[in-house]
């Protein structure tokens, strides 16, 4: 908080994640979070908000580098996941309105390709080329679903920790990072499968990973009977 007051804004809006993929697992810690860094921001004079988000199930169909880029264009294109729509626009909402803005409509903004022009301009006025193709994994495996039903639970730390492995993340700063690996999912809570459909295809440039990244996806997928529904929500609340 101290780094984002100084910088002089005049308005912010915190994203404060809760669940089994998040810094905070319950929610009454992120609450707690976010209500002092609210309190901070407005006690130095900073228009503050905070959502309240979910992170017990990966947002969006990615978990990755480059694959994570590429989901993001889709959304600027007016096209991807709808959870990441939905939290995208309501974050943009909430800072707009910080910034006294009542009048726009970052929905309409995304689906009519104007959001894809601003960040094409972005991109292009800082010396870089939105055009430039993105990295990809040499290697893919794919986790197929253990059974027929409804798929009511994929945790969120699992997904991670399996990305992780693949070669998304590091351990320590030395080790080098896999752009194009990762996690890519076929499936979210809420959807009917079936047993032997793909859920997942695990990406890596070393497939001596794969054993690894799937040890940590034991667990992670829950099916019940079909007419069940997951219990989820994605924005828990608003902290101002």
């Amino acid at each position: 908080m101290s780094k984002k007051i100084a910088e002089g804004t005049g308005a912010l809006v915190l994203d404060v994640k809760v669940g089994s993929g998040a810094f905070m697992k319950d929610e009454a810690s992120a609450r707690e979070l976010a209500q002092t860094m609210v309190a901070l921001g407005q006690d130095a004079g900073v228009h503050t908000v905070a959502l309240l988000t979910d992170m017990d199930t990966p947002l969006g169909l990615t978990a990755g580098n480059a694959i994570e880029v590429e989901e993001s264009l889709e959304v600027l294109a007016g096209g991807g996941p709808e959870d990441v729509v939905e939290l995208t626009v309501r974050l943009a909402e909430e800072m707009l309105a910080g910034a006294g803005v009542h009048d726009a409509d970052p929905g309409a903004a995304l689906k009519d390709g104007r959001a894809m022009d601003v960040w094409r301009r972005m991109i292009a006025a800082q010396g870089g080329d939105p055009d430039a193709a993105l990295p990809t994994a040499r290697e893919s495996e794919t986790v197929y679903a253990p059974a027929d039903g409804v798929l009511v639970g994929l945790d969120a730390l699992s997904v991670g920790v399996a990305a992780w492995r693949l070669g998304a993340g590091r351990a320590r700063k030395e080790d080098a990072v896999q752009a194009g690996s990762g996690v890519r999912l076929h499936a979210k809570p809420g959807a009917a499968v079936r047993a032997g459909e793909p859920l997942m295809t695990l990406l890596t440039d070393t497939p001596e990973r794969f054993d690894r990244a799937k040890q940590a996806l034991d667990g992670a997928v829950t099916i019940a009977p079909e007419g069940s529904r997951p219990a989820h929500r994605l924005i828990i609340d608003r902290i101002a």
